[in-house]
């Protein structure tokens, strides 16, 4: 297969982004920045590149992996209140990029835990709060498959927040992922006391053994081994970010502009379950084995049923330049096998 321009986001030396995209220290003051989680994949890397660019920056977990050296780090839980304002008597900041909040109770905290101390607040959000098979009735609106998702879709600013319901259970957690991840959006767009900003992540993909949730190893494992792959047989397309690319638009999002409300974050360009299997078959060599599963049956990770499918066009036009998915999920595969 032609692996033809197959460098990650954040390599290139053609000069194709928009002004603005990629932040430099040498052109920015540098920012108090505090993160929530950033122990791991796109969190650790967006560590990184703020320590890189001249930022101080402060990171917030449990102490399961240290940060680079220079960076500072307070070791507590997020969901300990009392711990967590304890933590930060004293301190302020230019913006809080959070990671790690996936339900309305942790939001609540961070609201109260926050106020005062930052000027500025951004979440990492999720496609799957377009998901229309896990919202309620009216919650999230449909558009007609091939119609790129627009951010206004779902409006945090009128979604339900339901605090009693059992968010402190991790199994509970997992299975309404994108619930909590509205309810989340929900309280800090209603009650934050700083300008707040939401990144709605694509399906993230690249690094090799870094993505933890190995899914595109998932698909090199059965193509490879000559395995079925369970698929829909109408799969919709959907989108995808490479994980240093969503750790340069973070970067961007928390130090080089100053919008509220929600972005997409996606790359350039639609891909099917199929579509994604091929690029792996090519470098394989191996013919993929499909098998396909009844309208609503269990499928492989991306075949979906369901469209919502994100656009990107509010971050390119507050001037962020996305890379093209074709150009670089070659390289990932390659990381991957």
């Amino acid at each position: 297969m032609n692996k033809i321009g197959t460098r990650p986001p954040g390599t290139r030396t053609s000069g194709t982004r928009t002004s603005g995209t990629r932040t430099s220290g040498a052109h920015q003051v540098p920012r108090r920045v505090c993160v929530i989680g950033g122990s791991r994949y796109f969190g650790k890397l967006l560590v990184e590149l703020l320590h890189a660019a001249g930022h101080r920056v402060t990171v917030i977990n449990r102490g399961s992996v240290p940060p680079p050296e220079g960076v500072e780090h307070l070791v507590v839980d997020r969901d300990d209140e009392a711990a967590l304002t304890a933590a930060l008597a004293g301190r302020a900041f230019d913006v809080v990029v959070d990671q790690v909040c996936y339900t309305p109770v942790q939001a609540s905290i961070a609201v109260r835990a926050f106020s005062g101390r930052t000027r500025r607040y951004v979440m990492t959000s999720t496609i799957e709060v377009y998901d229309p098979a896990t919202a309620a009735p009216g919650e999230v609106a449909t558009l007609a498959p091939g119609t790129p998702v627009p951010e206004e879709l779902v409006d945090p600013a009128g979604g339900p927040v339901r605090t009693d319901l059992p968010w402190q259970d991790a199994a509970y957690r997992e299975a309404h992922y994108a619930e909590g991840k509205r309810q989340a959006e929900a309280v800090f767009t209603r009650e934050g006391r700083f300008a707040f900003a939401c990144v709605r992540s694509a399906h993230v993909l690249g690094g090799g053994a870094r993505e933890f949730t190995g899914r595109l190893a998932y698909y090199v494992e059965r193509v490879a081994g000559g395995r079925e792959i369970a698929v829909h047989a109408g799969a919709l397309p959907t989108v995808f970010i490479h994980y240093r690319e969503l750790a340069e638009l973070l970067l961007w999002a928390a130090t080089a502009t100053g919008f509220t409300g929600a972005v997409n974050a996606c790359s350039d360009g639609l891909l099917d379950v199929r579509d994604l299997v091929a690029v792996i078959a090519g470098q394989t060599g191996r013919r993929p084995v499909y098998r396909t599963v009844a309208a609503g049956g269990e499928a492989s990770p991306f075949s979906f049923e369901r469209h919502y499918a994100m656009g990107n066009d509010r971050a390119r036009e507050l001037g962020f330049a996305f890379s093209r998915t074709a150009d670089w999920l070659p390289g990932a595969v390659a990381e991957a096998l």
